[in-house]
């Protein structure tokens, strides 16, 4: 991985463990799309295998969307993602950096290193005094547009973290190299606390970090609120942000069908009980280095399906529906009503 704890625990197997039985393929948006076994996650097991290097998979890893599908469904337990965040972490010290013109990416490398390494970061919560022991870390996409995160900090009724690791966020989905001791002070600054986090990969990574903590994605945290909860229909399309669910599979898989028996709306989950992806970005579409062009992912969710209205948990989803359809098209909190008058006793954090 880019990044370990003294005290994390190790993946599960490698990639030596894959048998070649090819179920990651039935869930794999790389798959889905190009139809190349090399852009697949067994591919690139079989390929380290027979002596391959970070650079000669270049083109799948930074194509890979970690959106963490393909974990699940591993009969041989392999951290599949973890693969991929380690190949790009080898790939990230190749000189010139395989994908992008030459100093692009060095210079991207050497911003984020100087905002982990010299920005002065407070700890604790940034809005009001701590009165559970939940916190929330909404990212930078959420940061970006205070009139949603206001609403937003209403529904969930949870103090804002100052800290809430934007930069290591980005470090992992780069692959950069994260100074331990900035990492250090991030997780202390979380410990006994649950944590609601917007970022799926940084909550994948959290689990490993802070092993027995408790933490929820963004979209599930709303859902688990009656302001929200009570607004969805049974005529809706829930979407589900697939690195959050996939990084808590055993656990949110129960929590989404338990939602389902109970409004009786339908998923964005295959016949596996996989997450689907709307949006299957790389990571140059993730850096806004290329224009997403993917809308593969979007209309495979809405095939056989008339939903009334569209509900998701990324705010990227959006965009993704709006380009193949005139459903509407909600994000989660926008189900909560007059941030004012949400009532103070949401439901409590599981």
């Amino acid at each position: 991985m880019p990044a370990t704890l003294a005290k994390a625990p190790a993946a599960p197997r490698d990639f030596a463990a894959c048998s070649g039985c090819s179920l990651c393929l039935l869930v794999c948006p790389m798959w889905r799309r190009h139809h190349d076994p090399r852009l697949t996650p067994e591919g690139m097991a079989k390929a380290l295998q027979c002596g391959a290097t970070a650079a000669d998979l270049a083109d799948p890893v930074e194509t890979c969307s970690l959106c963490g599908a393909c974990d699940p469904v591993c009969p041989e337990r392999i951290d599949l993602s973890g693969m991929v965040m380690e190949l790009r972490h080898q790939l990230a010290g190749a000189l010139p950096p395989p994908g992008l013109p030459p100093m692009e990416r060095p210079a991207l490398f050497a911003e984020l290193q100087a905002r982990m390494q010299h920005e002065e970061r407070p700890a604790g919560p940034s809005q009001v005094s701590l009165r559970s022991d939940t916190v929330f870390l909404p990212g930078p996409a959420l940061r970006a547009d205070p009139a949603f995160l206001e609403r937003t900090v209403a529904l969930l009724n949870l103090p804002v973290f100052a800290d809430d690791g934007d930069d290591i966020a980005l470090a992992l989905e780069l692959g950069a190299d994260i100074p331990q001791t900035r990492l250090q002070s991030f997780v202390d600054s979380l410990r006994g606390h649950s944590i609601v986090a917007a970022d799926g990969l940084l909550l994948r990574q959290l689990r490993r970090w802070l092993p027995g903590s408790k933490r929820m994605g963004l979209g599930a945290a709303l859902c688990s609120r009656a302001a929200v909860r009570s607004n969805l229909a049974a005529t809706d399309l829930y979407v589900i942000e697939p690195r959050a669910c996939h990084a808590d599979y055993e656990r949110m898989v129960i929590y989404y069908n338990n939602l389902q028996i109970e409004i009786g709306c339908s998923l964005s989950l295959d016949l596996q009980r996989i997450a689907i992806p709307a949006s299957a970005p790389g990571l140059r579409h993730r850096l806004g280095l290329a224009a997403a062009d993917d809308d593969t992912q979007a209309r495979w969710i809405l095939r056989g399906r008339t939903p009334e209205r569209i509900v998701v948990e990324d705010l990227a989803d959006i965009a993704a529906f709006r380009r193949i359809t005139d459903i509407p098209v909600v994000h989660l909190a926008e189900l909560g009503g007059d941030p004012t008058m949400i009532r103070k006793t949401a439901r409590a954090f599981n």
